[in-house]
């Protein structure tokens, strides 16, 4: 890689929510680009100021001008506080997108090129406007495109149409698939990931991705059909009545369930209990994000009765130490590879070849199996 930059020098500020994630992401690259460019580290320290009446704002403590600016926050850190009157408080999304609006209203213009890295998309399943409601995902979308964003960069994101409401704006929607394989392989070993596994996806929406890793892995799929109750709404959505599953038999088999998140963990909880009367082997879980909305305490006890040997998930979005020690919990760290499309743009070159998994997993397969 040449080291004639055709932008300009390179800049990280990552906020109060993103802060050990930003951490490891400069390491990485520091050390992708080795001792001889002398920098000790691109990150731009900051300031994020909260007001006892709960307003706030972003100070930069350093100089941001002519440099290539990326931006990462995490929407999801519900850890990060603040008091108000008070009262401490957690931080939303809401609060979280607004820091990030902060940032960029304190870089002010100054900066070569800004790149926003909202692994999380901010209000990402409100995507579509089903009678009379707002279209958040789309209005946070085109505030970014407002503000001079020159490319938005998530993972797996609920509605990837959503790149749609800013047709003329660098958009780059990143699947964790390679890594999340890839930790799989190391901690199960490829057995048990190649033979007598099928991959389910838990509803209609996340077929295409079930399918995918069916594809890449040689794997039978199947799929979960929700049937909802649409008289009722409960907690923002209508309450699932019945799973029903579509596809082959599972008996002996270990099952793989993919997903882009888990919010309560209903929907896995459901799958899981109902895959274990199929006489299954063993079941595994992979997603994106998992909020854990409303604790563990299901998963736990899917663990202690042998129903739910792993759950796999990335760094990406916060969770809890807690549950990080859990022993059927797996952290897949996509650090290193956002590293990769940092440092691969910052001398703005193509990163097609990051995007495209396909060869990647199979190069890996292959590697693995000749060990």
């Amino acid at each position: 890689m040449s080291d004639a930059m055709n932008h300009g020098e390179l800049g990280i500020i990552a906020l109060q929510s993103s802060e050990a994630l930003g951490d490891m992401v400069d390491k990485h690259i520091i050390e992708m680009r080795g001792p001889e460019h002398e920098i000790q580290s691109y990150l731009i320290p900051i300031e994020q100021v909260r007001f006892a009446n709960g307003e706030g704002k972003v100070k930069l403590l350093d100089s941001v001008r002519g440099k290539d600016i990326y931006i990462l926050a995490d929407v999801g850190n519900y850890s990060s506080t603040y008091k108000m009157f008070g009262t401490l408080n957690r931080m939303g999304p809401d609060e979280h997108f607004q820091d990030i609006k902060r940032t960029l209203s304190a870089i002010g213009g100054k900066a070569n090129r800004v790149t926003v890295i909202m692994p999380l998309l901010y209000a990402s399943r409100q995507h579509k406007r089903k009678g009379r409601e707002s279209l958040d995902c789309a209005m946070a979308l085109n505030e970014l495109q407002n503000m001079d964003v020159a490319t938005i960069i998530t993972f797996d994101v609920h509605d990837p149409t959503i790149h749609n409401a800013i047709p003329n704006t660098s958009f780059e929607n990143i699947y964790p698939t390679y890594t999340m394989i890839k930790k799989m392989i190391q901690t199960e070993g490829l057995d048990a990931i190649k033979n007598n596994m099928t991959v389910i996806s838990p509803d209609t929406g996340a077929m295409d991705r079930a399918i995918y890793y069916a594809n890449v892995l040689g794997l039978d799929v199947g799929m979960f059909y929700k049937r909802r109750d649409h008289t009722r709404v409960v907690n923002g959505k209508n309450p699932i009545v019945q799973h029903e599953y579509i596809g082959g038999d599972l008996a002996g088999k270990n099952v793989l369930i993919v997903d882009d998140m888990i919010a309560s963990g209903e929907s896995i909880v459901d799958i899981i209990n109902e895959i274990s009367d199929k006489n299954i082997k063993n079941a595994y879980v992979a997603t994106t994000f998992a909020f854990f909305t409303e604790g563990v305490e299901k998963f736990d006890k899917l663990y202690e009765e042998g129903k739910l040997i792993k759950l796999y998930t990335t760094n990406l979005s916060y969770i809890p130490e807690e549950v990080k020690a859990k022993p059927w919990f797996v952290e897949v760290d996509l650090s290193k590879f956002i590293a990769k499309i940092v440092n691969t743009l910052s001398f703005d070159h193509s990163i097609s070849h990051l995007l495209d998994a396909t060869a990647r997993i199979r190069q890996l397969i292959q590697n693995t199996m000749n060990q």
